[in-house]
């Protein structure tokens, strides 16, 4: 009964940023539990094509987008690229993001445009595009991911933490208009993940052993650890959970 409920059987998931790291662990865990997925990268790599290839060894019918969300009407693109190939997402995650490491008065207007851009505006437009459809069926998940610099952030990364603490606010807004149309809207937080993204300064023992000891489980997070947290909010056993951020940090947001 537990996993019944757990079940994606007949779903069809889209997850953006899903070449590597937390997306592509979401991606794999979707599949394994029934779902058809939409693996999304960039560009076509060989990254991409090993997260299609993990996904494709549960759900043979998985396919592969492209897109920068960078770019104007990318998301709609992208979204439109999944729906032709496997039918509109019946659950969206938006995992794609840009993460730029600059003292604040550094950052170049370009780049804090970017970074808003990817992290809020292309969630934003993601949703805004795979909404109507789950609306039409009367079931739908919509999650973003967020960062524990949502309320911990780093001194170095001002617009990437602002763009994360603006999903929350999203998510609670768009939770309270979308409930009745059977769709929940929550925002995944994780932590510090040993991921491609944090591998250089984790290799740094002094910087790594700073940031071990500001998290209460003293352990840096595997890009498996967000997939639960994900089949949670994704599945039927979470069709009661909406407008909330989930934080998979190992207790970093509230030391």
């Amino acid at each position: 009964m537990m996993r019944q409920i757990f079940s994606l059987d007949g779903r069809r998931a889209l997850v953006t940023g899903s070449a590597r790291g937390i997306g592509r662990a979401i991606a794999r865990a979707f599949a394994e539990y029934g779902a058809t997925v939409a693996v999304h990268g960039v560009r076509a790599s060989d990254a991409l094509d090993q997260s299609l290839a993990d996904v494709r060894a549960f759900s043979p019918q998985s396919v592969a987008v492209t897109g920068d969300l960078g770019e104007p009407g990318a998301a709609a693109k992208i979204v439109s690229a999944a729906t032709t190939a496997v039918g509109a997402p019946d659950i969206m995650v938006a995992n794609a993001s840009i993460q730029v490491r600059r003292p604040w008065l550094e950052i170049p207007w370009e780049e804090a445009l970017l970074q808003m851009q990817v992290n809020f505006h292309a969630t934003l437009q993601l949703f805004q595009a795979c909404f109507p459809a789950m609306a039409k069926q009367k079931w739908g998940r919509l999650v973003s991911v967020g960062s524990v610099q949502e309320v911990r952030p780093h001194n170095e990364m001002p617009v990437y933490a602002a763009s994360k603490a603006a999903l929350e606010n999203l998510v609670r807004n768009l939770a309270k208009q979308v409930g009745e149309d059977g769709v929940t809207v929550n925002n995944l937080c994780p932590g510090v993940f040993a991921t491609d993204r944090n591998a250089e300064a984790l290799n740094n023992p002094v910087y790594a052993g700073q940031v071990r000891g500001k998290i209460p489980v003293r352990d840096f997070a595997q890009p498996e650890d967000a997939a639960g947290a994900a089949l949670l909010l994704c599945s039927d056993a979470g069709r009661y959970i909406t407008g909330v951020t989930l934080r998979v940090d190992g207790g970093m947001g509230i030391a």
